[in-house]
Order: structure tokens, then C-alpha cells, then sequence
């Protein structure tokens, strides 16, 4: 008996592992096409008013594609692989956006070796960039990722623009797969803080991983 229930008990626990690992490997491979669509809108939006912009933004586009293609597809990668898109990314944005944005971002990596979820954090510096930026108003973005051996934080703050109530660009899709994919890779090991602030003009939001 003891040993059937050994058994039993172990197909469970194989057939729970590989259905977490499923859903992961389909979280990634949905989070690929809906950042190439955000990512193409925002080029073919310079096409109509700046082709050199344009064109630099494609360059910046094919330096992130070899770690939309490959890397993403891997339960983990180093966090210097990680931080290379994100700063790619972040300076195709800064591209098209006009240099009154205040745009900060700050990498203080330990160990570059050490392992996260790809793409994990690239959903919340989208919503920063789509969020944060006003074409009226003074806008800013602050981008803060720091990793030791005991923990990773990513903290980004940005100014608060909502969009309009009749605007469903998204549906917090984004958002919605970085939930997800915090509960099935890092249970019980992070927390999501997200905070408007009192005068609701800055937005902050902070994943903490152990």
C-alpha cells in the first residue's frame, strides 16, 4: 500500500510539474507576438514623420529579436541577457519619444550569471512607456532593476497619464501574463507592489524576487 501510494503520489507530482511547465512555455510564447505588435505600431508610427528615426528603430528592433527568438523559449537566462534587451528596448523608445520625457533607468547587477525568468519585467516598462507619457503634460519614466545573490528588484515609477475611458488598446494583457507567470515560476518567493500616488500623478510598480 505504502508503495502504491509512493507511486501515486509521484505521477501526481510529474503530471502537476509538467502542466505548470506547459502553461509557462505558452505564457512566453504569447508574450513574443503581443510586444512585436506594440513594438511594430510604434515604428510604422515614425515612418509617417521621421524615416532616419524609422530606421534606427528597425536596427534596434533586430538586436532584440535573437533574444525574442531564442531566449525567451528557455524557463530561465542570465540577467545580463535580460538587461541587454530591456536597455535595447528602451532606447528604441527613446527614439520616438521627444527629449522633454525624462527617461532614467538604472542597472545595478551583481552577479551578471545570475539566472531570472525571460522577459519577466518587460511588460511593466511597456506600461511605464505607455502610461507614463503625455503628449501635454510634464512626463517622466524611472527605470530601477538591481540584483544580488539574495534577492532581484525591479522598481519602475512613472508619471500617471491614464488612458481615456473609450481607449482598449492592451486589455492589461501584458499584465494580466506577468501575474501568471510570478505565481507559476516564483511561488511563494516574490511580491508585486503596485501604487498610485495620494495626488494620483505617479504610478509605481515593484516585483521582488527571492
Amino acid at each position: 500500500l505504502s508503495f502504491k501510494w509512493y507511486r501515486a503520489d509521484r505521477i501526481r507530482r510529474d503530471e502537476e510539474a509538467a502542466r505548470v511547465e506547459a502553461e509557462l512555455n505558452t505564457l512566453r510564447w504569447q508574450i513574443s507576438p503581443h510586444f512585436l505588435l506594440n513594438t511594430l505600431n510604434n515604428i510604422y508610427a515614425l515612418t509617417a514623420f521621421d524615416t532616419p528615426k524609422a530606421q534606427e528603430s528597425i536596427q534596434e528592433l533586430s538586436k532584440m529579436l535573437r533574444h525574442i527568438l531564442y531566449d525567451n523559449q528557455q524557463p530561465t537566462v542570465p540577467i545580463a541577457n535580460e538587461v541587454e534587451f530591456m536597455e535595447n528596448y528602451i532606447q528604441l523608445m527613446r527614439i520616438r519619444l521627444p527629449k522633454s520625457v525624462e527617461i532614467n533607468a538604472q542597472f545595478s547587477i551583481l552577479n551578471p550569471q545570475l539566472e531570472v525568468a525571460p522577459m519577466l519585467f518587460i511588460s511593466l516598462i511597456e506600461n511605464a512607456f505607455k502610461h507614463g507619457v503625455s503628449p501635454t503634460e510634464p512626463s517622466f519614466i524611472h527605470i530601477s532593476i538591481e540584483a544580488d545573490e539574495q534577492q532581484m528588484i525591479c522598481d519602475i515609477q512613472n508619471s500617471n497619464h491614464p488612458k481615456a475611458a473609450n481607449d482598449h488598446s492592451g486589455h492589461g494583457i501584458g499584465l494580466q501574463q506577468v501575474q501568471r507567470r510570478l505565481d507559476l515560476a516564483y511561488p511563494g518567493r516574490y511580491t508585486w507592489q503596485r501604487h498610485i500616488s495620494d495626488d494620483g500623478k505617479i504610478y509605481q510598480s515593484k516585483i521582488t524576487l527571492t
